[in-house]
């Protein structure tokens, strides 16, 4: 296997060879080698801070910004809504879907996991709506 085959593979050699100070802490106590999808920079407490803050203005920026309130108008189920742009919408539901929404409701007494579907028709026409007559702004 060659070392960039090793590095895709995640292969536990890799992380056992990496070198002190590099931000990689993947030699833990008992030297126990461990994975991680990005380094902790546990040697680098200034920069360990700066990753942390950041995160937290992401999450802001990922999850909260630019969301709007709206009311289904089939069943008033309210939901925050963003729209990043024509082809890409988010839904947060403020309550449990099924306790609001009848198609959510249904699905859920046959069986249905949640997040499936996706969405409801009627939330759908109400998110277009709200496009179509400027409630609701669309990203670039």
């Amino acid at each position: 296997m060659s070392s960039s085959e090793q590095q895709r593979s995640g292969d536990p050699s890799r992380l056992a060879s990496a070198e002190p100070g590099s931000g990689d802490s993947s030699q833990r106590a008992g030297n126990r080698p461990t994975w991680a999808k990005a380094p902790d920079f546990a040697d680098q407490p200034a920069r360990r801070a700066a990753v942390r803050a950041q995160t937290v203005v992401d999450k802001e920026h990922y999850l909260d910004t630019g969301l709007t309130p709206l009311r289904c108008q089939a069943c008033s189920a309210q939901v925050l809504v963003r729209k990043a742009s024509q082809h890409q919408t988010s839904v947060q539901w403020t309550e449990r879907p099924d306790a609001h929404c009848p198609i959510f409701a249904q699905l859920t007494a046959h069986g249905a996991r949640p997040g499936r579907p996706e969405s409801c028709p009627s939330l759908e026409k109400s998110i277009k709506w709200a496009v179509d007559e400027g409630v609701l702004e669309v990203g670039e």
